[in-house]
């Protein structure tokens, strides 16, 4: 048997070996990343599964490891975190941590290092925390608090949570450095040895908590040295996990009563009726003002009246939540305590499986202001015999609470508080009710009524107008039109409303809570009417992110006006448009086209209107809509030409010339057109031969669009066909001819022939009728104002004896085609 076990250890040794090495050879840079980061810098890296402590921004505020498996944290893993003000590594498994891990955290405030494996604590941790207020070291195995004093340095500690199971030792000086707590809490169910005055060093002590199992009470001496040093009149004391059995565990709570500690609260109680009886009498006389118990077993049959002697006139209230009675069939009536039930006027008794409280009870409760049973088992006949109908039994009553019982009728409840003359407060929440009658009666005192949690789907004036506060979360409501005029706080969480309630139902509200409903929009016009409206709380709705809401959402949340929206701006998202869901409304930023049409579509218009304006001016002096004009008409008479000739073609006809010449002039000279021109070409005298040439000149054959032009059809038309079927085209050049727009129609036409592919370079004859330069000529006329400076053209001479010299030259230029042939 020993050569296998040691094979195993040599294997176990080389695995550890091994796994160390492989944590060794582990770089820094291999270290996983958390990036669950928020917008206030809270980083949630629970739950992640990680074995080393992430990298994370190192402008984190707050960082949650909790419940990882990490084992170790070196100097390394939390370097350069100035700013780290909250850490939880809650839940690990660490049992080892650098001396100077902590180092770098000089702004920390909350540190959880609890339910974690450390065996020793080491005050060189806690050396740079000098900022720390809660530290928690709850649940590890260390046996002492070591030395060192391990909190010397927390000078600004405020909340102090340490031992475990493991804790056997307590000494003087263990809480040395810490000046007072608000709050102490120390798990000490196997504490061993303790040093009287070892707690009694911190002063004041706001609360303290201990955790004493029954072993440690049955030890009276170690006990009772421990509850002497915590033990003041003004420090509320919580005892958890007790389990009292008889008159000796009950010992030490003598030294408590000596101190006259005022309130005292037992948690995970387990007690005997002997005991119940002791503790009573321990505690005869002491100024208890609060006995609270939380998650009590009672063992006994409630046979506590041997204790009926003792004085408890200071108890003031007594609270009893999760209560178990072993044999609740055996239990006696509370009747028997009648010394101890007349005291207190705040009565607690939650989620105790309590049917019904006997009237008889209820009438000991002489002195009774506050009852709470809620989460019971109460019915509409039981709460009758409770609050003991048709008599006046707890007529001081100012607050009730019911909720999370089985009640089923609004109305029965209201009729059953009318007799409760002072009753301000009703919380009659988590029932059964599905329905609100027409109709309800209600003590005039009535300030606050919590319905929530109900299955009401309509509101009715069976509420009361003297409501101050109504609370109607949970339930299926639509809407609410209920005027109350003295309502300041209007919760409707968790319901199915679309819009705002009116706010003229409500000239005093000051707050509304409408969250979690469907409520898609809302904007500052529909707040208006809530006068005095200072909290509104409308988040987790289905938000149409339209321009108006965002911009009332944006200009809320950075504080404009007196209303604020206090349930954060995470809370608010889009849900339309597509593409915006899921988006936080407050970094949502609509165009301006979205937001602004009309003044877009305005200033778009006014800007259309003067770029086109402008263009428009620039174009007319550019003559771009005089060439287009032209274009267009060319084109359309090049189409009506093309048409013309394939007719001819079919006939059969020749595309002869028809004239020797198409004249083109200004209305203003037609005078000098017929006067001189037309008789000199188409009549010309016997007189007009030359010596070169004595036989008189053939006649000509002119075009011109007074005399030749077909009725009837588009002038355009005309033209183009008159300067086809001509040899020539004669311009006669004036100022009248420049300003003519026909004119230059007639000119522009002959442009493109002169310069088409098939036409000759000289079938434009210019005369000027009075002198005109080419600077006179417009400059959309470039090709003329080009003939010009390259073409000879004919000047009408202004001396008569010249006049014989310009015809012969027009007709030698006419006949040019003509003398080529012969």
């Amino acid at each position: 048997m020993r050569q296998p076990t040691s094979l195993y250890f040599t294997v176990l040794f080389l695995l550890l070996l091994s796994l160390c090495w492989g944590q060794r050879s582990n770089p820094d840079g291999e270290r996983p990343s958390c990036d669950r980061c928020n917008r206030q810098l809270s980083c949630n890296c629970s739950h992640g599964g990680f074995t080393r402590v992430p990298t994370v921004t190192d402008r984190a505020l707050t960082l949650d490891l909790s419940f990882n498996n990490i084992t170790v944290v070196t100097a390394d893993d939390l370097k350069g975190h100035l700013r780290l003000r909250t850490l939880s590594l809650h839940g690990n498994r660490i049992a080892v941590i650098h001396p100077s891990a902590f180092d770098s955290l000089w702004s920390l405030e909350e540190l959880d290092l609890s339910d974690n494996q450390l065996t020793a604590l080491n005050h060189t941790w806690f050396s740079k925390l000098g900022a720390l207020r809660e530290l928690n070291l709850l649940n590890n195995p260390y046996s002492c608090l070591g030395s060192p004093p391990v909190f010397q340095s927390l000078f600004r500690l405020r909340r102090l949570r340490f031992g475990g199971p493991a804790l056997e030792e307590l000494k003087r000086g263990d809480l040395f450095g810490v000046t007072q707590l608000e709050e102490l809490t120390v798990n000490a169910n196997n504490l061993m040895r303790y040093e009287s005055g070892t707690l009694a060093y911190v002063w004041p002590l706001g609360c303290v908590t201990l955790s004493l199992h029954s072993p440690f009470l049955t030890n009276i001496s170690l006990a009772s040295a421990v509850l002497r040093d915590v033990s003041y009149p003004e420090t509320p004391l919580i005892l958890e996990d007790i389990h009292l059995i008889g008159n000796l565990s009950v010992q030490p709570f003598r030294e408590s009563a000596r101190r006259r500690i005022r309130k005292i609260t037992f948690h995970n109680f387990r007690v005997s009726d002997e005991a119940i009886v002791n503790l009573l009498e321990v505690l005869d006389g002491v100024p208890l003002t609060a006995l609270i118990v939380d998650n009590v077993t009672l063992t006994g049959e409630g046979r506590w009246a041997r204790a009926s002697w003792s004085d408890h006139k200071s108890v003031d209230e007594f609270f009893v939540r999760n209560t178990v009675v072993l044999d609740v069939f055996k239990f006696v009536s509370f009747l028997e305590l009648g010394f101890l039930l007349k005291y207190p006027r705040k009565v607690s008794v939650i989620n105790s499986q309590v049917f019904v409280m006997p009237c008889a009870t209820s009438r000991l409760l002489v002195s009774l202001q506050y009852l709470d049973l809620s989460d019971n088992l109460l019915t509409d006949m039981t709460l009758e015999e409770s609050l003991c109908k048709g008599d006046s039994s707890l007529k001081d009553l100012r607050v009730l609470n019911v909720s999370g019982n089985s009640l089923k009728s609004l109305s029965a409840v209201s009729q059953l508080v009318t007799k409760l003359s002072k009753l301000t407060h009703l919380d009659i929440s988590r029932n059964g009710y599905i329905s609100m009658p027409p109709g309800c009666s209600w003590p005039s005192t009535l300030r606050y009524l919590n319905i929530s949690g109900a299955k009401l789907a309509t509101v009715t004036p069976c509420l009361p107008a003297t409501l101050e506060v109504l609370d109607l979360s949970n339930n299926n409501l639509r809407s609410f039109t209920l005027a109350l005029p003295a309502l300041r706080e209007l919760h409707l969480s968790g319901n199915k409303i679309l819009r705002l309630p009116p706010g003229q139902l409500f000239p005093n509200l000051q707050t509304l809570t409408i969250q979690s409903n469907i409520l898609n929009m809302f904007a500052r016009s529909d707040l208006q009417s809530y006068s005095r409206l200072q909290e509104l709380q409308a988040g987790q709705n289905k938000f149409v992110c339209s321009c108006d809401f965002v911009s009332f959402f944006q200009s809320a949340i950075n504080g404009g006006g007196d209303m604020h929206l206090t349930d954060g701006e995470e809370s608010y998202t889009c849900d339309s448009p597509f593409e915006r869901h899921g988006h936080l409304v407050g970094q949502v930023h609509p165009s301006v086209v979205e937001c602004h049409r009309v003044l877009f579509v305005s200033v778009s218009c006014g800007v259309a209107l003067f770029v086109g304006t402008l263009l428009t001016i620039v174009l007319w002096r550019l003559h771009a809509f005089w060439y287009l004009k032209m274009m267009w008409a060319w084109l359309r008479a090049k189409r009506s030409s093309r048409r013309r000739r394939q007719r001819r073609d079919e006939e059969g006809s020749e595309g002869l010339l028809s004239y020797d010449a198409f004249v083109s002039y200004s209305e203003r000279d037609a005078s000098w057109v017929e006067n001189f021109l037309v008789p000199e070409l188409e009549e010309p005298s016997e007189n007009d031969g030359d010596s070169v040439n004595p036989r008189p000149p053939r006649p000509l054959t002119l075009c011109l669009h007074k005399r030749d032009f077909l009725p009837g059809h588009w002038i355009v038309d005309n033209i183009i066909s008159a300067m086809e079927r001509s040899r020539r085209t004669i311009f006669i050049l004036s100022e009248n001819f420049v300003q003519s727009d026909w004119c230059r129609y007639e000119l522009d036409f002959s442009h493109f022939q002169l310069f088409d592919e098939n036409a000759a370079g000289d079938a434009a004859i210019l005369i000027l009728l009075e002198p005109l330069s080419k600077d006179d000529i417009p400059k959309r006329f470039c090709k003329l104002r080009k003939l010009m400076s390259s073409t000879t053209y004919l000047e009408w001479p202004q001396d008569e004896e010249r006049s014989g010299e310009f015809w012969r030259s027009l007709r030698n230029a006419l006949r040019g085609d003509d003398e080529e042939d012969e």
